[in-house]
């Protein structure tokens, strides 16, 4: 895994994932961090934290991109091949603790897939 400069910027951000425990939208981190540095401060961290393998993201249903943190990923190589899963009530999102093979396609060279499962959470089916 690279080094990674923790700056102020960067420590207040990976706190706010580590506290949020499930991933959040782009929106919801610059919202949640509007006191502390500004919109395009926020992007330029994410992108670096998922070059360095400390986060991923994947599409949610409204078309917004959400990040989760990374469970031994590398500059090098993202192993988050997983599914999440977004409530349509609440919004909650999730990873989901599932493996998901990657069928081999002829030809290619597959470097991503992501997989979206909507419904509703468990606290919404109450």
């Amino acid at each position: 895994m690279a080094i990674v400069r923790k700056t102020k910027s960067v420590h207040t951000l990976l706190e706010v994932m580590k506290q949020a425990g499930e991933a959040l939208s782009v929106v919801d981190l610059v919202n949640r961090l509007d006191q502390e540095m500004n919109k395009t401060t926020v992007y330029r961290i994410l992108d670096r934290l998922e070059d360095e393998g400390l986060l991923h993201s994947f599409q949610g249903k409204d078309g917004l991109k959400w990040y989760a943190q990374c469970q031994d990923c590398s500059t090098e190589h993202h192993t988050d091949m997983h599914p999440h899963f977004q409530c349509v009530q609440c919004g909650k999102t999730t990873c989901l603790p599932l493996e998901v093979t990657i069928p081999k396609v002829p030809n290619v060279k597959i470097q991503s897939a992501s997989l979206l499962l909507t419904g509703l959470c468990e606290e919404c089916l109450t």
